[in-house]
């Protein structure tokens, strides 16, 4: 069982998550955008970070980068704007410091496997 931050502005995606990630028995703190998602850190510790890319405030490429400045927690980068525009952008995430990443939709089996992943190599 792992300590995951779920880190998207959309209510109704960190909801689902919420739910197949408490499913597979792990425990889940949310945040709806990186400035949220430092509070939520400075009170606890995430085993693992599942950060979306494109939110309002602190947006997700900004939120890894500082991130991986300030913690060696895992990173798994998500983001549903179209592959082709979605796919630069997650290579960009990987370039800051994210350790995998994700194009929604995707399921739970994909999700779970991500994390097995990277909670295994850590």
């Amino acid at each position: 069982m792992a300590r995951i931050l779920v880190i998207d502005d959309n209510p109704g995606v960190r909801t689902l998550l919420r739910l197949q990630l408490e499913r597979a028995g792990h425990q889940v703190l949310e945040a709806a955008e990186g400035g949220e998602a430092f509070r939520v850190l400075r009170q606890e510790q995430a085993d693992l970070v599942l950060c979306d890319l494109f939110m309002p405030g602190k947006e997700g490429l900004e939120t890894i980068r500082e991130l991986r400045r300030t913690s060696v927690v895992p990173i798994l980068a998500m983001t549903g704007d179209g592959p082709a525009y979605g796919k630069g952008m997650l290579e960009m995430a990987q370039k800051l410091g994210a350790n995998k990443t994700l194009i929604k939709p995707f399921d739970t089996e994909t999700l779970l496997e991500a994390l097995r992943d990277l909670l295994l190599a850590n």
